[in-house]
């Protein structure tokens, strides 16, 4: 990790904001509006949002018609297979195996970034990032340990493996379209903008129609991951790829779960257990292990 503030905002935007989803979701999913709806709606807002930024930095947001297939399979794929396999893999399974699921994009953007963008990973990386995982797993444990009493159980680590594998997939799409020389913010939108009308399409062909909810919950949450939750730290966290690789930017996900518990026990009353707070420590120290400059 960079020693100056502004790599170190990197990482630490992204973070900060997506463990905070984690608390302002549950006012989206209390609201009766269809997950493909809710979902639709935040990265529809995010893509006219990230269209005008890019129109402010002086960015055209025509790019080349071979550009447009690359970025509505990153569409579907990262902003609409990856987002509704989550929601529905936390109807099977608890919310904490789908974090230590999601740890695992560490290994899946570590090989990807090696073969696709031929960037090395050292040992002290990848140990010091299953560091990071097996924390998460004791954070989690007794979620975790109840999870086979659950009948539809493998369904829900089926889709929440696929929800890492369609993650770590859009992120080599996007960083293969930047690498390409097109302009992140232009691409974040068009990417954003194709997984939006799919999703609505697919809400009104399978009959869920289109549902919004007025009242200010639902709004100002809608608002929140739209603006922060997309906006900000899609571009943050491509940023942070792109100077230090797919894997190195996939440590947030082993350092959102300690933040979003902290989230928890302050809004929703979540008590830490001691396993939870050695699981919270070795997060930490795997981090700082993973991020110290090579000698």
């Amino acid at each position: 990790m960079s020693t100056t503030s502004p790599g170190r905002w990197l990482f630490w935007g992204p973070t900060l904001i997506w463990a905070s989803t984690w608390h302002v979701i549950l006012y989206q999913l209390d609201s009766g509006v269809p997950v493909f709806n809710s979902v639709a709606w935040r990265f529809g807002l995010a893509a006219l949002l990230l269209a005008a930024l890019a129109r402010w930095q002086g960015q055209s947001l025509r790019l080349p018609r071979s550009a447009h297939l690359l970025m509505a399979a990153t569409g579907i794929v990262q902003y609409s297979g990856n987002y509704l396999s989550v929601y529905q893999a936390e109807r099977h399974i608890p919310s904490g195996l789908v974090a230590v699921l999601f740890c695992l994009m560490v290994y899946g953007n570590a090989l990807s970034g090696r073969v696709f963008f031929g960037q090395p990973v050292t040992r002290r990386f990848l140990a010091s990032a299953s560091g990071g995982v097996l924390g998460v797993v004791l954070i989690f444990w007794p979620e975790i340990a109840a999870t086979g009493a659950r009948p539809t159980a493998a369904l829900g680590l089926g889709l929440g493996l696929f929800a890492v594998l369609v993650a770590c997939i859009g992120n080599v799409l996007t960083l293969t379209l930047t690498k390409r020389g097109l302009p992140l913010v232009p691409v974040l939108a068009w990417s954003m903008g194709y997984g939006a009308v799919f999703l609505l399409g697919v809400s009104v062909v399978s009959g869920q129609g289109l549902h919004f909810d007025l009242r200010l919950p639902y709004v100002l949450s809608l608002l929140y991951l739209a603006v922060a939750g997309s906006v900000i730290a899609f571009v943050l966290y491509f940023k942070l790829a792109q100077a230090r690789g797919p894997a190195h930017a996939a440590l947030t996900g082993v350092v959102i779960p300690v933040i979003a518990l902290v989230i928890s026990a302050v809004f929703e009353g979540w008590r830490a257990t001691p396993l939870a707070v050695g699981g919270m420590a070795l997060c930490l120290v795997s981090l700082w292990v993973a991020t110290r400059p090579a000698r």
